[in-house]
C-alpha cells in the first residue's frame, strides 16, 4: 500500500509541486495539504478532481495522519517553526522531506531535531522557476540516508521534477549547500544581463539587438530573463516570481558561507546591493529580475523602462 503523503506550504513553488504530486505521483489516498493561509489550500483543492486533496487545519493534523511529509516554505525561520510544530506529536517512523531553500546549517539542525524523534529526514531543495514547478520540470537535489531517499525518490523524477542530483548517503547539508551556491549563479546571471542591457541602451547598440544575441547564444534562463527585462515585466508584475526578500536571503546565506570559507563573492556583493535598491524602490513587489531597474537607476536612467 502506498504511503500517505502530506504537503506543507503552498507558495509559488509549492502549488505547482503539490499539484504534480497529485497528478503524477500514483497516490492511492488524497494528498493532505496545509498552508498558513487556508484559502490557498482550498483553491488547490478546487482546481483538482474531487477527493484528490484533503485540507488540514493545522500542521499537527497534517503530520499525524501522514507517512511522508513534504515541506516547501519561504525561509529558515518558517521551516524551523513548522518542524517544531510537527514534532510536538508522534513523529516516529515518518519521513520529513524539506524542499525549501535554507542555510546548510539550518538543514543540519533540522536533522538533529527530527532523527532523535524517531523520524527520518531527507533534504530535497529544487532548482527552477514557478513555471517549471507547474510543469514538473524542476531539478531535485536529494541528500540523506540511502534508505529514506529510496522511499522519496519515486515522487521526484517524473513527478515534481525532470531530473535529480543524488547525494544519497551524504550529509543533508550538502543538498542545500549546492542549492545556495547554485542560486548565486542565477543572481549573478541577472546582474550580468542587467548591466549588459543598460550598456546596450546607453552605447547605442539597442536592447533588441542584444536580445537577439542572447536568444541565439544562451537559450533558456538567460533568454527568459532578458525578455522579462525588455518587456518591462520586471516592474509591472504585482506578485513576484522570485521575491526580492528571498533573493536577498539566498545571497546572505551565500556570503556567510563564503566568509566562513575564507573568501568573498564580490560579484554577488554587487548584485546584493542592487537587490537592496530593488527592495527600497518596489517593496515586497520587487522581483529578482528587478535588479535591471536598479542598474538602470544607478546609470542615470529611470528604474522603469
Amino acid at each position: 500500500m502506498a504511503p500517505q503523503l502530506a504537503w506543507l506550504g503552498l507558495g509559488n513553488m509549492g502549488r505547482g509541486m503539490s499539484k504534480n504530486l497529485v497528478e503524477k505521483g500514483n497516490l492511492d489516498k488524497p494528498l493532505i495539504v496545509f498552508n498558513r493561509t487556508e484559502q490557498r489550500s482550498l483553491d488547490l483543492q478546487k482546481s483538482l478532481p474531487d477527493g484528490k486533496i484533503k485540507v488540514a487545519s493545522s500542521i499537527a493534523e497534517a503530520v499525524e495522519n501522514s507517512d511522508i511529509i513534504f515541506i516547501c516554505l519561504g525561509d529558515d525561520a518558517a521551516v524551523n517553526g513548522a518542524v517544531d510544530q510537527a514534532l510536538k506529536g508522534n513523529a516516529k517512523g515518518k519521513i520529513f522531506v524539506d524542499c525549501s531553500t535554507v542555510h546548510p546549517d539550518t538543514t543540519e539542525g533540522l536533522a538533529m531535531k527530527i532523527i532523535p524523534a524517531g523520524a527520518e529526514f531527507v533534504a530535497c531543495p529544487v532548482f527552477g522557476a514557478p513555471a517549471m514547478a507547474d510543469n514538473g520540470q524542476l531539478v531535485c537535489v536529494l541528500a540523506g540516508p540511502a534508505a529514506a531517499i529510496e522511499k522519496v525518490e519515486p515522487y521526484t523524477k517524473g513527478v515534481i521534477g525532470r531530473a535529480i542530483i543524488n547525494f544519497s548517503g551524504q550529509d543533508v547539508g550538502k543538498a542545500t549547500l549546492l542549492k545556495i551556491i547554485g542560486n548565486t549563479f542565477i543572481i549573478n546571471m541577472i546582474e550580468t544581463l542587467s548591466e549588459g542591457h543598460v550598456l546596450a541602451e546607453k552605447s547605442g547598440l539597442g536592447n533588441e539587438n542584444l536580445h537577439q544575441f542572447i536568444a541565439i547564444m544562451f537559450p533558456g534562463p538567460y533568454t527568459a530573463y532578458s525578455t522579462r527585462m525588455t518587456t518591462g515585466d520586471y516592474f509591472k508584475r504585482e506578485e513576484p516570481l522570485f521575491a526580492v526578500d528571498l533573493a536577498r536571503k539566498d545571497a546572505g546565506h551565500a556570503m556567510d558561507l563564503a566568509e566562513k570559507a575564507g573568501m568573498r563573492m564580490k560579484a554577488l556583493e554587487v548584485a546584493n546591493a542592487h537587490l537592496k535598491e530593488v527592495k527600497e524602490h518596489m517593496g515586497e513587489r520587487g522581483d529578482i529580475s528587478s535588479i535591471y531597474g536598479a542598474v538602470r537607476k544607478e546609470a542615470g536612467s529611470k528604474f522603469e523602462n
